[in-house]
């Protein structure tokens, strides 16, 4: 027996709306916002593992790499316009062009970058880092799990950092202010005196490049270590950006069971949203 022609209708009609809405999603996700979430450490105390973000797609322009999975559709970069300093930026990370890295814009092309015993020296001059009152912060399920995949003892990166307050573990971080020419502050940590790339040589930043660090400057693999997989991402290319850091939309510490739906709210952490940057 054939189908009505009622029935072939809201077949039509059903699969017309999918594609209407695939196309809506397409286009929103490639130039106007995109959702991002927060996998590791390496930009605290502004973004805490869990916290999901809102990255909006125009402000820097457009390339391939603004599009899903990168598809080949836009030659180079278009409407192209360069990060200011201080900026929170999404990108595809050098040298493979796989993975989203988020961090903050330090260096523009033309700048050059230094740094030494631990502070940021930009075009000769030392960027102002002012010792803040510590960052205290309590560990939750998320951080317990990235310590197990980074093979830690700690989830508080060291054990000398962890305390203990009322029978619950916490987080002690020595905390900074950091302030750019442009007048652009942001709190940053520095936990070892000594870390691997607490000095670097100074950095000439060519045309069509960024020099990008983690805000967490002893967990971030950023610009002050070479392009390599699963190391550092050298120099960014402008090309890969992705879009810009506005705010956060939802955060959880890790601790919700899919199962037990009054999780989902006691995982949550409400007081980080709307955040900006």
């Amino acid at each position: 027996m054939s189908r009505k022609p009622s029935e072939k209708s809201e077949t039509a009609d059903f699969i017309s709306f999918l594609v209407k809405l695939a196309l809506f999603v397409f286009v929103l996700r490639s130039f106007i916002v995109a959702p991002f979430n927060i996998p590791s450490e390496s930009m605290q105390p502004r973004l805490l593992i869990g916290d999901y973000l809102i990255v909006a797609k125009w402000p820097y322009g457009y390339s391939r790499y603004s599009l899903p999975f990168s598809l080949p559709l836009i030659p180079g970069r278009i409407f192209a316009s360069t990060p200011e300093r201080g900026d929170v930026a999404v990108f595809k990370a050098p040298p493979t062009q796989r993975q989203d890295y988020i961090k903050r814009v330090i260096g523009l092309p033309g700048d050059i970058v230094e740094i030494r015993n631990g502070q940021v020296i930009l075009n000769g001059k030392p960027v102002p880092k002012q010792r803040i009152a510590d960052l205290v912060i309590p560990v939750t399920q998320n951080m317990l799990q990235a310590a197990t995949g980074d093979g830690n003892v700690s989830p508080c990166f060291r054990p000398e950092f962890e305390e203990v307050r009322d029978g619950k573990r916490f987080c002690r971080y020595p905390q900074y202010r950091e302030t750019l020419p442009n007048g652009k502050s942001y709190n940053v940590l520095d936990v070892v005196a000594d870390g691997p790339a607490d000095n670097r040589a100074p950095v000439i930043v060519p045309e069509g490049r960024l020099f990008m660090m983690g805000d967490n400057r002893d967990r971030s693999a950023d610009s002050r270590f070479p392009a390599e997989d699963g190391g550092g991402i050298g120099l960014v290319p402008e090309q890969n950006l992705v879009g810009k850091a506005m705010f956060t939309v939802f955060s959880t510490d890790g601790s919700a069971n899919w199962f037990l739906p009054w999780t989902w709210v006691s995982a949550a952490r409400f007081n980080r949203i709307g955040e900006g940057f």
